[in-house]
């Protein structure tokens, strides 16, 4: 069953609300609210992206990613599917989520935490950078599926269209320092901006990362080129 995609998200609420009660003061925006896009950012738990191969050995032929919640970037899903990922020494992680849709190779994303518990050695790498990697076995409901390669922990990154990446200043590559208030406040540096026309400006970074910063909806953040 399909889901429909979710509600307009806070930050963008925020975002309008905000540029329209500085424009009834008639007083400029600050430039952290000037850019084209609100800033979201965003925790990514641990998942994994698989191909339609991957996906039919270990739910049955012909079985496709049923989407269960819409994500921020357009087109992209958490899907209803999940499978167990088997570590060295048998250490398993279960109801590991499979993001959507299918990709063109497998590539399995923990935190740290996450691989010392499994008994990996992972690198930090971008994503689709998975040559040298280790691999993993995940198992289905149908089979099982051998992973060669492409267990990570993913770079720290931010989404942005091109107009984002003219107003920051940055290009396609390029790293960023993303800065986080609260009461345990703390700045990310080597934030890798990865621009594309799709792309709504969105920050990801891991959940050690999250809880390090105690990451909340309402938490002050900004981008620093």
């Amino acid at each position: 069953m399909a889901v429909a995609p979710s509600s307009v998200h806070r930050a963008v609420v925020e975002h309008l609300v905000r540029q329209e009660v500085y424009r009834r003061l008639g007083r400029p925006l600050p430039r952290a609210a000037t850019g084209p896009s609100p800033l979201v950012v965003n925790v990514s738990a641990r998942h994994c992206h698989l191909t339609q191969e991957a996906v039919e050995a270990l739910f049955g032929p012909g079985r496709k990613l049923t989407p269960f919640k819409w994500l921020y970037q357009e087109g992209q899903f958490a899907a209803q599917e999940t499978v167990t990922l088997i570590g060295p020494r048998s250490r398993v992680i279960s109801n590991l989520r499979i993001l959507g849709p299918c990709r063109s190779l497998n590539q399995v994303e923990l935190a740290y935490t996450d691989s010392i518990s499994l008994g990996f050695d992972i690198p930090l790498r971008s994503s689709g950078n998975i040559q040298g990697t280790p691999g993993c076995m995940l198992m289905g409901p149908a089979g099982f599926f051998e992973m060669k390669d492409g267990v990570i922990r993913a770079l720290r990154h931010v989404h942005m269209s091109p107009a984002d990446a003219a107003f920051y200043g940055v290009k396609n590559g390029d790293n960023m320092r993303l800065r986080v208030g609260g009461g345990c406040g703390a700045t990310f540096d080597k934030l890798l901006v990865r621009v594309d026309p799709s792309f709504k400006l969105e920050v990801h970074i891991d959940t050690d990362e999250g809880n390090a910063c105690n990451l909340q909806p309402d938490t002050p953040c900004e981008l620093v080129k």
